[in-house]
């Protein structure tokens, strides 16, 4: 005996919470209760589409999107065969050579396909795709539909308004989905089914590049793919600068980012004062040095390298330009350029130099090296280290020039040798020796090296400040090598690198970020504070080296470097809100002029290569 089949009774309160207020329908456009709506149809999709082709279209704002793919092999073949013969027709008569070349083109693509299908088993069928751009007036319907005309329009798609059928529409993007074999006769287009499932259509990804490597997901949950080394529209160079307080993350994301770079091909190079690198660098089996006074990682001030040069000039900063001039080539040479260098070393590495000593340790310099046979026009890419003179050569020239002086009765003269000689006694034959004196030995063979100057953290500051500028200047040297290489200079605890004294030095590692982007070469700022960029001293060229980046990641930070965080990047609310929560993790991410809200969750298999210190 059959059961009663009994009527389901109906939701009213249901009802009220799912059906539109209002509903109704014009030939072009309708109105879904406070929203006004038009419905388009997808009528032509890309020849050649990208991995991730949807992402895009799937992802434009205030935009409803449906898709329907219905597999249908036997008269899709019959259909591409016909197509194939009537375009091999049209490209032996056409006698434009355009339309020629475009029907060979369809022909062979038509080949490809049903080669794949015979030999791959390759799934086709016919794919229909709906949008439905919707707003609160119809002014800023019209935005909404220019921002989906262009997003399509950049994907290689186009879009055409569905007159007299926006019900059809309607029922198409619906959460209850209704088929309509007139909707399908307008938008159906034959296509792969690898095709379309390779364009992502259910990934909300917050920016995909189609190359480079996988950096975070997004607020949504979406992939951020990222080619750091793109230049197009407002990325014009691969400089970064993260910030972020202790424990928010940075040494976690650096070692991310730079490990996928480092699978990309790209040489890196580290300044790491907290030894926080040396377990990632032998995992990936580096180069890691001691640069804190071991013999194989010596830099010695007096070898000539060359230095980054101003091509534009700055208005903003007067003076300057007697330690870097604009020169082409044709003027200043190498001995000449790294004279100037040379008094940012010393004026760090012994502060309370006055001008006279300058004039003098000037003098004496430019007559060190000619008694090395190097003078204004030597080639210094010629030479070897073993040909350049060494501080113990210096401070013996000094001691000379003073009795020198002392016969002649010079005896103001004779005493500013004596003081020069005495200031640079440690680095000759004290304490700083092992850092300075002696032949440069540093080189990199490797993809990775790691500069480690943790032993130098015991040390004053003007030795520690001077090592960096000098480990600068030499990383400065491989990145300007060739052209052709992608290099990526890494300094992290930036603020270690900073005298407000002596501007110069943050002056250089400036003009090393303007000038990058000339090479395949990026530059890394990693630090805590903004603040410590911003002091009123430095803060023409420390606010310059924070803006020049096109690659900004702000981890969570308060206080008065939240603060100056949001005056210097102008800050949103959400985004405030953000950096003030201090989630692990996360972090403001600016690409260009994009800004999202990302969550670095990095892969299981790369921890394995980050080591004990930082990032865990």
């Amino acid at each position: 005996m059959m059961a009663k089949k009994q009527k389901m009774e109906e939701n009213a309160s249901l009802l009220n919470v799912i059906s539109p207020i209002a509903l109704k329908f014009e030939s072009n456009n309708f109105t879904l209760g406070e929203n006004y709506c038009k419905g388009y149809g997808m009528i032509k999709y890309p020849p050649a589409p990208n991995y991730g082709w949807l992402t895009r279209i799937t992802n434009i704002p205030s935009t409803a999107v449906s898709f329907t793919f219905t597999p249908n092999q036997g008269e899709i073949l019959e259909s591409i065969n016909k197509n194939i013969t009537m375009l091999s027709g049209q490209a032996r008569t056409a006698k434009d050579r355009l339309k020629q070349q475009r029907a060979e083109k369809g022909a062979k693509d038509g080949m490809k396909l049903l080669q794949q299908i015979d030999e791959n088993g390759e799934v086709v069928g016919e794919l229909a795709g709906t949008l439905i751009p919707m707003a609160i007036d119809k002014e800023s319907l019209k935005k909404v539909e220019q921002k989906m005309r262009g997003t399509c329009a950049m994907t290689n798609l186009k879009v055409r308004p569905l007159t007299l059928m926006q019900k059809h529409a309607l029922q198409h993007v619906a959460p209850f989905y209704i088929e309509n074999p007139l909707l399908n006769e307008v938008s159906n287009r034959v296509m792969p089914l690898r095709t379309f499932v390779g364009g992502f259509p259910f990934s909300s990804s917050g920016l995909n590049d189609n190359a480079g490597c996988y950096v975070a997901k997004d607020a949504t949950g979406g992939l951020v793919v990222l080619d750091f080394w793109l230049r197009e529209n407002d990325r014009t160079n691969s400089n970064f600068v993260i910030m972020g307080v202790p424990g928010s993350g940075k040494s976690a994301a650096v070692k991310h980012i730079t490990l996928s770079e480092f699978m990309l091909g790209t040489k890196l190079i580290f300044i790491d004062p907290e030894s926080e690198y040396k377990d990632f660098c032998k995992n990936l089996n580096g180069n890691w040095l001691d640069a804190g006074g071991s013999p194989e990682a010596r830099v010695n001030p007096l070898h000539i390298m060359p230095i980054p040069k101003n091509d534009e000039s700055d208005e903003t900063e007067p003076g300057l330009t007697d330690y870097y001039d604009k020169d082409e080539g044709n003027g200043l040479g190498d001995l000449a350029l790294y004279i100037k260098h040379l008094e940012i070393f010393f004026s760090l590495y012994i502060p309370s130099l006055t001008d006279k000593h300058k004039a003098v340790l000037k003098k004496t310099l430019i007559e060190l090296y000619k008694d090395f046979d190097i003078d204004w026009n030597t080639d210094a890419k010629k030479l070897k280290p073993e040909d350049f003179p060494i501080l113990s050569d210096m401070y013996n020239k000094l001691l000379e020039k003073a009795s020198e002086s002392k016969e002649e009765g010079k005896i103001e003269t004779e005493n500013i040798y004596e003081d020069l000689a005495l200031f640079l006694e440690d680095a000759a034959n004290g304490a700083d020796s092992a850092l300075w004196n002696g032949p440069t030995t540093l080189q990199t063979d490797k993809q990775i090296t790691v500069l480690d100057t943790y032993s130098l953290q015991s040390t004053s500051n003007n030795v520690k400040r001077a090592q960096y500028f000098l480990l600068e200047t030499w990383s400065w040297n491989i990145m300007s090598s060739d052209r052709t290489e992608k290099v990526a200079l890494i300094c992290d605890e930036a603020y270690l690198m900073i005298d407000p004294e002596v501007p110069q030095s943050l002056v250089f590692l400036r003009n090393v970020a303007k000038r990058d982007r000339k090479y395949e070469a990026g530059l890394f700022i990693i630090s805590h504070s903004v603040v410590d960029f911003l002091d009123p001293k430095i803060k023409m060229y420390g606010q310059a080296l924070l803006d020049t980046p096109c690659y900004k990641i702000l981890f969570g930070t308060d206080g008065q470097n939240l603060e100056e965080t949001d005056k210097l990047y102008n800050l949103t609310e959400a985004e405030r809100e953000l950096l003030e929560s201090k989630r692990r993790g996360h972090a403001l991410f600016m690409i260009g002029s994009k800004r999202l809200h990302v969550n670095f969750e990095i892969p299981d298999y790369k921890w394995a290569y980050f080591g004990k210190a930082g990032g865990r």
